[in-house]
């Protein structure tokens, strides 16, 4: 059929019936007519489509950001009275709502850490669902796919996985088993940095219980902002092959540099999980961290001598970034939580863009001299 190669823009708050008749149907559930974008819109329709084509999940929902799709995704399966098992290290906006808010709404959340030791112990009857995130952020700690997905469907819990730093062209938790993958759709899948977006792709009955707290609650996607996701995602695969080179190129300058005491980057051998990376994911990844051995110091002083590395929150898109997370990602936390998320004060966290190899590592050089 001729038609248009871009994606239409269906932009449109609200969308007219043919009659009352049609409106009755809506209203009863036996109708897939468009109402109101917040309930849905061809245009996020056709994102919703491409993000569960690339995980080989039954369904997909696109949210306004990455944690409107995680906060959505858990509130659809959990709710007063239930406990949560969670990774200690996660984003640090995902593990502030599991501290500060779920608490407040009567879900209370037990934390494990990244080898998932002794995790049978925390289950209780009361336990409903297993949240991981791998690699994790900011401190590339690699959780095994496997051991958490069997945990999960032994103790029948609901399996949740941020997939974020590796995407779809690296990792496929669906394939091994896991019933919901989310993302912060802001990064890697959008790839440009100029939107905000989520998603959730996974079971159909889990995803539609997601789509419903995403009604409630508010958190729909712009059409506008679901075309330059499409968009992003057309580039995914060849973005992440060359971020994925030049990423293991600068981790391995950085292993060598004096003033660096350690790198956090799964492809290294001395990494502490590079074999169950090697083992689960296509490739390791364009994100890393290190950290300085001036700590604090350093790692400012480090940051503010960047030129082609940009001082910026944010990851995944074709500009390379740097930022500090004790003042970003992971502000408003202890030194007791920091050292259990595997953060110093002068860790640094990195993400490689699109620039020349040759040219990022010349910029590593100058602002470490």
């Amino acid at each position: 059929m001729a038609g248009p190669v871009g994606t239409a823009i269906a932009r449109t708050s609200t969308f007219t019936f043919a009659d009352t008749e049609q409106m009755k149907q809506w209203a009863e559930g036996k109708g897939s007519h468009f109402i109101y974008t917040r309930y849905g819109n061809p245009t996020l329709a056709v994102a919703e489509k491409k993000i569960a084509a690339l995980e080989g999940a039954e369904d997909a929902l696109v949210t306004a950001s990455g944690m409107a799709a995680i906060s959505s995704a858990l509130l659809g399966v959990l709710q007063a009275g239930d406990e949560l098992i969670a990774t200690l290290s996660l984003y640090g906006g995902t593990y502030r709502l599991m501290r500060d808010i779920f608490p407040r709404m009567g879900i209370k959340v037990k934390f494990v850490g990244t080898d998932l030791a002794a995790i049978e112990k925390l289950v209780t009857p009361r336990t409903k669902a297993l949240y991981i995130e791998t690699p994790t952020n900011p401190a590339l700690r690699v959780v095994d796919l496997k051991r958490a997905v069997n945990f999960a469907k032994e103790w029948d819990l609901v399996s949740l996985v941020d997939n974020t730093f590796a995407s779809p062209v690296l990792q496929k938790p669906i394939g091994m088993g896991f019933d919901v993958v989310l993302h912060s759709a802001t990064k890697y899948l959008g790839g440009h940095s100029d939107i905000l977006a989520g998603a959730a792709a996974g079971k159909k009955s889990l995803i539609e219980k997601a789509r419903q707290m995403v009604i409630y609650l508010g958190g729909s996607m712009d059409p506008e902002v679901a075309f330059l996701l499409i968009r992003g995602m057309k580039s995914l695969e060849v973005r992440m092959e060359q971020q994925c080179k030049t990423a293991m190129a600068v981790a391995k300058y950085l292993e060598k540099h004096p003033k660096v005491s350690r790198v956090h980057f799964p492809g290294l051998a001395s990494h502490p999980d590079h074999k169950l990376a090697k083992r689960q994911m296509k490739g390791f990844g364009a994100m890393m961290a290190f950290d300085m051995k001036g700590e604090l110091a350093a790692a400012r002083r480090f940051c503010e001598r960047t030129r082609v590395f940009l001082l910026a929150a944010s990851l995944g898109g074709v500009e390379s970034l740097v930022l500090l997370p004790v003042y970003s990602s992971h502000y408003n936390m202890s030194a007791a939580e920091l050292k259990a998320a595997g953060i110093e004060a002068g860790t640094v966290r990195v993400s490689i863009g699109l620039e020349d190899a040759g040219d990022l590592i010349e910029d590593l050089r100058q602002a470490l001299a």
